[in-house]
């Protein structure tokens, strides 16, 4: 257990921290799912510039990698390109 008030502050935000950022994530990989199995182009297309905001935001505040973050973004757009 830690020692010093200064730890014991730390471990408090750490915790508070990991448990907003494990929350974004997964709302952004429900999204990012939710958008995978959507067959409607219409749909799809409203869908994606909200998803790629969702995805900026986290990789700005590094809750997710930038590089996944245009990975996931890019491999959307081609889904969503290649819907009829």
């Amino acid at each position: 257990m830690a020692n010093h008030k200064s730890s014991i502050k730390r471990i408090r935000q750490t915790e508070k921290r990991k448990l907003h950022n494990r929350y974004y994530a997964k709302t952004a990989r429900n999204a990012v799912r939710k958008l995978r199995v959507t067959t409607d182009k219409a749909a799809a297309t409203e869908m994606l510039p909200k998803i790629s905001s969702m995805l900026d935001k986290l990789a700005k505040r590094n809750v997710i990698h930038k590089n996944k973050a245009a990975n996931l973004k890019s491999k959307l757009t081609l889904y969503v390109n290649k819907l009829a």
